[in-house]
Formats: C-alpha cells, sequence, structure tokens
C-alpha cells in the first residue's frame, strides 16, 4: 500500500501573508485618509522593530514551507503536476528578475528575490489532494482578514476609512480599506474572498450567509469601480462554467421555449436601448461635457497614468533589452523624476518592459498565454476559479503590477491562488491519465 504523502506546511502560506500585511498597517498608527500626502513626502515610510522582525519571521517560514513542499515532492520522486507551467514559471522569474538585476542598466541584487521563486515553484507543485486546504485557509485568512478591519471602525476609524474621500459614487460615504494597504488593495482582497468563498463554501449556512455579506460589504464599501466591474465578470465566468452548458439546453430545448424567448428579449431590449441613445442623444455633446469635468480628464488620462507611462517608455527606450532595473520606481527613482505617488507604471506589460526590457516582456506574454489556455482547459475541473482568477488578474494588470515577482507582498496573492489552482487540477489530470494508462509507472501523482 502506497502511504499517503504528507500535506507539509503550505496552506500557512496564504495566512501568513495577510497577517503581515495586517500587522503592519495595525503598527502604522496610519490615517487612511492621509496615505496620498504621506506618499508625496521624500523616502520610504519607517518602520517599527515588530514589523521587522515580523517580517523575517514570516519570510522564514514562506521558505520553509516552500522548501519543505518542493524537497518532499523531490524526495518522493513525484512527476510535475504540469511541466509547462513549472518551466514557463522559471522562465518568466528569470526573465523579469534575474535578468534585469544582473543585466540591466541599474543592477540589484537582494535576497527578497528569490523568495517568490521558491514559493512560486512550490504552488506549481500543489496536487489535487493537498488544494482544498490551501484554499479553504486562504478563505478562511482572508474572512478574519475582512472582519477584523471591520470591528476596527469604532475603535480605529481613522485607521480602517478614508473619511475624505469624494470621488466615489456614493458622496459622504467614507471609504473602506480595512487594513489592507489602501481601498483598492482591500477590495481586491474582497473580490479574492467571494470567489473562495464560491468555490469552497463554509459547512455551517449561517456562516456563509455572514461571509457574503461581509464579502459584498466590504467590496461595496472599498469604492473601486474597477473593482465592481471585474468582480461582476469573474462571477459571470464562474457561473457560465457551472451552470452554462445546463442554461444552454434549457434554452435550445424545443419543449422549453420559454426561456429561450425570454433570453432573445433581453438582447433585444438592450440593442434597443443603446441604439436609442446613440440616435436620440447627443453622443458628441455629452461626452465633451464629461471630458470637461475632473472626472473625465482623470479617466481620459487613467488618472494620471499616461504621465507615468510615458516615464515607462523612456526608460526601456533607454534600456531596450534588460530595462532599468528591479530598482525602478523605488523612493530615489520617484524624487529623481518628481513623481513621489508613482510607486509602479500602474500597468503590468508598461512596468515589465521598463523595469526588466523587451526579454522581460516577452516572457511576460509567454506566461500569461500558458495562464490563459490552462485557466480555459481547467476552467470544469475547478468549478470555474481557474478562470475566474484569471480574469481577476488579467483585469488588475491594466493598472496594477500583481505578476510582479520582487519578494511578497499584496500584489502576489491573487498570483500565487491561480498556480495552486492550476497546479492541482494539472495534477488531477494526469493522475486519471496515469491511471487509465497500461503502462503507467514511476512515480505517484
Amino acid at each position: 500500500m502506497t502511504k499517503t504523502p504528507p500535506h507539509g506546511f503550505l496552506h500557512w502560506v496564504m495566512p501568513a501573508m495577510l497577517g503581515m500585511v495586517a500587522l503592519s498597517a495595525l503598527m502604522s498608527g496610519r490615517d487612511l485618509s492621509q496615505t496620498f500626502v504621506e506618499l508625496m513626502s521624500a523616502g520610504e515610510q519607517a518602520r517599527g522593530p515588530v514589523v521587522v522582525w515580523a517580517q523575517r519571521l514570516v519570510s522564514i517560514l514562506l521558505v520553509a514551507a516552500a522548501a519543505e513542499r518542493v524537497i518532499n515532492h523531490v524526495a518522493q520522486h513525484r512527476h510535475l503536476p504540469s511541466p509547462a507551467l513549472a518551466i514557463v514559471f522559471v522562465f518568466y522569474w528569470m526573465g523579469t528578475v534575474a535578468t534585469p538585476a544582473l543585466l540591466g542598466s541599474h543592477p540589484l541584487l537582494s535576497h527578497e528575490y528569490l523568495y517568490t521563486l521558491v514559493i512560486g515553484f512550490a504552488a506549481v507543485l500543489v496536487t489535487g489532494a493537498e488544494v482544498d486546504r490551501i484554499l479553504s485557509a486562504s478563505r478562511t485568512a482572508l474572512f478574519a482578514f475582512i472582519l477584523a478591519g471591520v470591528l476596527l471602525i469604532p475603535v480605529m476609524p481613522t485607521m480602517v476609512l478614508d473619511q475624505s474621500y469624494a470621488q466615489g459614487l456614493m458622496p459622504g460615504v467614507p471609504r473602506f480599506g480595512g487594513l489592507a494597504p489602501h481601498a483598492v488593495g482591500m477590495a481586491m482582497f474582497a473580490q479574492a474572498f467571494l470567489l473562495l468563498l464560491w468555490a469552497r463554501p463554509f459547512q455551517r449556512n449561517w456562516l456563509n450567509l455572514l461571509a457574503w455579506v461581509m464579502g459584498l460589504a466590504a467590496l461595496f464599501l472599498a469604492q473601486s469601480k474597477t473593482a465592481w466591474i471585474a468582480f461582476l465578470l469573474c462571477a459571470l465566468c464562474m457561473a457560465l462554467v457551472r451552470h452554462g452548458s445546463r442554461m444552454w439546453r434549457r434554452m435550445s430545448d424545443p419543449r422549453n421555449g420559454a426561456m429561450g424567448i425570454f433570453a432573445l428579449l433581453i438582447v433585444l431590449v438592450a440593442m434597443a436601448a443603446l441604439l436609442g441613445w446613440i440616435v436620440v442623444g447627443d453622443v458628441d455633446a455629452q461626452w465633451s461635457n464629461f471630458a470637461d469635468t475632473a472626472q473625465g480628464a482623470q479617466l481620459i488620462s487613467m488618472t494620471g497614468r499616461d504621465q507615468i507611462w510615458a516615464v515607462a517608455t523612456e526608460e526601456w527606450r533607454a534600456s531596450p533589452l534588460f530595462g532599468y532595473g528591479p530598482g525602478l520606481w523605488d523612493a530615489d527613482f520617484r524624487a529623481a523624476i518628481g513623481m513621489p505617488h508613482a510607486t509602479s507604471a500602474h500597468n503590468q506589460f508598461m512596468d515589465t518592459l521598463a523595469r526588466a526590457g523587451s526579454v522581460g516582456a516577452a516572457a511576460l506574454v509567454v506566461y500569461s498565454l500558458l495562464l490563459l489556455v490552462m485557466s480555459l482547459r481547467y476552467a470544469k475541473a475547478s468549478g470555474g476559479l481557474s478562470l475566474a482568477l484569471f480574469v481577476a488578474l488579467a483585469l488588475r494588470s491594466i493598472s496594477e503590477v500583481p505578476m510582479l515577482l520582487q519578494g511578497y507582498g499584496t500584489e502576489l496573492f491573487l498570483h500565487l491562488l491561480l498556480l495552486v489552482t492550476l497546479a492541482a487540477a494539472a495534477s488531477s489530470h494526469a493522475h486519471v491519465q496515469l491511471a487509465r494508462s497500461p503502462y503507467a509507472w514511476g512515480a505517484t501523482s
């Protein structure tokens, strides 16, 4: 009888990362409404000794958990769940981290760059037997993270609420940031939590109801319109994967024509409304009036991102092959260009192009295409979670850098969840293929 392999400690990686984010916020004594003002000041924000030592302990925990997973995998002579995913992930890390760190116009080496290589490679080794434990632990940690932020509202309102926010669709309603670095980060965490809750619900109904209410409230009150749209698209992906074929059968069933007629009527009404708005409404005048407003100007310039992208383009032109290097957008660089708020290029492709050059950008394209193909291939096996997570990652890449592999932080969360989901689905698929083959030999899945 084959001994069941131990599950290790990889399920502690996500909770440890969230715990570090929460501790940093708690120990900062911040006023969330002053975050932008503090960012405009020169230099990096100082961290207390508690946060520094906690960071070191969490780093040791993450590396130890990931190393244990890799060593255990090798010791048991197990196959890679997806050789393509493992190889391309390493290729992506080499192209976007190692190469610019060594060959960029401003080379910079740091031990922190190795964390994502070890942790990410451990994630692509996850099997179907382990994924439930990891995703459930991530879901529970996110629930605790959001709940802690809510409970701090009456105690430390300035730490978790931006009470000066006036650019949302709800005038006078504070923006909820919780214990995330900012409200946009909280929206991302809430979105990930709701997707995991759908895929891995709690066992008790009352707890599920509470979790859905709290997750949706956090997403709504974070007041990130981009996150709202992203969650709707992700939810639509999961719903189509889970129920699309059944709905299509019902709509195409001649014995149940009411469903098809109803869907057709919805499409016709939507098209008629759009056509009427174009014909009756003065679209050019409406767009001109909107462009003259402050919100319209922000939308056209992507909230000032056009200027940041211009700087990123110049840095790529200065070093087109290997880019500027990992230090792009650090405090010294921001001070030099007079943009203290530009902590990244606010676009994954532009950031990679400037930071890692054409080599890194090519690695990003290859890696993203593989993630897309695998997300589609294993959408059904993962209950739609792989596709929903990829869509969330792709949409966030438009305005942020969630695929950056320089140290672990807020943006790495979605990325790791997707890697774990894809690896586990690939492992389960490989196990079925080996079981069917009369010539199966070698290692267990």
